[in-house]
């Protein structure tokens, strides 16, 4: 007899170079990771310790598949990211260990209902509904480390119908990648399954249906998706 008293829920998981699939268990990300992307959300990169939200696996968008523009929304935002996609668990991971943590990596759009977020900080309550919703986090094809190497420095940014809207260097995070595996590990266990966003460059901006969107790591790979009608 079945266990379970309802429709157990399917497993999210996104394509890998080469083959295979990577099971998602959680996703974090991390918010204001780029110093100008800071100053243009009203922040101060000089000031700020890393800080973390996520979003429900099961608001990735794989395979270059549409992306609905969400209800509840007049002012959906882009932000592309580097994802780091996790392989080896721990907690309290230091920064010289961390790139043994990593599995790969992909490009990934971490999309914000800013008029949410917006009203969200000015009454100092949660982001969820800001970022966490349906269709939240388009992502591409994860690249395995042991293929690509460990990215620290690169290229980022996303075109919108043709025309370059963000652009960046993987370099100017405030927070580089073992840095962000250090700080997440000693809030949480990490466990194999997991992705990280790691922040968007400066340049994030509205988008309307119907746009189509390209993002794209430099010698990662890169994501697409067109927001529906």
């Amino acid at each position: 007899m079945d266990r379970y008293i309802v429709p157990q829920p399917p497993q999210i998981a996104v394509p890998v170079l080469g083959g295979g699939l990577f099971p998602v268990r959680r996703v974090y990300c991390v918010g204001r990771n780029y110093a100008a992307h800071a100053r243009e959300m009203g922040g101060n990169p000089e000031r700020e310790p890393p800080f973390f939200f996520t979003k429900p696996a099961d608001a990735l968008v794989t395979g270059g598949a549409d992306t609905p523009y969400p209800p509840a929304t007049e002012n959906l935002h882009h932000e592309v990211e580097l994802v780091l996609a996790i392989g080896t668990g721990g907690a309290d991971i230091t920064p010289a260990a961390a790139p043994g943590h990593v599995f790969g990596y992909a490009a990934g759009l971490d999309l914000t209902r800013r008029d949410l977020q917006e009203r969200a900080k000015a009454a100092r309550q949660p982001w969820d509904m800001a970022k966490g919703f349906d269709a939240s986090g388009p992502i591409g094809t994860i690249a395995p480390a042991t293929v690509i190497g460990h990215k620290m420095a690169g290229r980022i940014g996303l075109e919108v119908n043709g025309q370059l809207r963000q652009s960046g260097d993987l370099r100017d995070m405030i927070w580089p990648v073992p840095e962000i595996i250090a700080a997440l590990s000693r809030l949480v266990r990490l466990a194999p399954g997991d992705l990280v966003f790691t922040g968007t460059p400066d340049g994030v901006g509205p988008l309307r249906r119907g746009d189509v969107l390209r993002g794209a790591v430099d010698g990662v790979g890169f994501v697409e998706t067109r927001i529906g009608l």
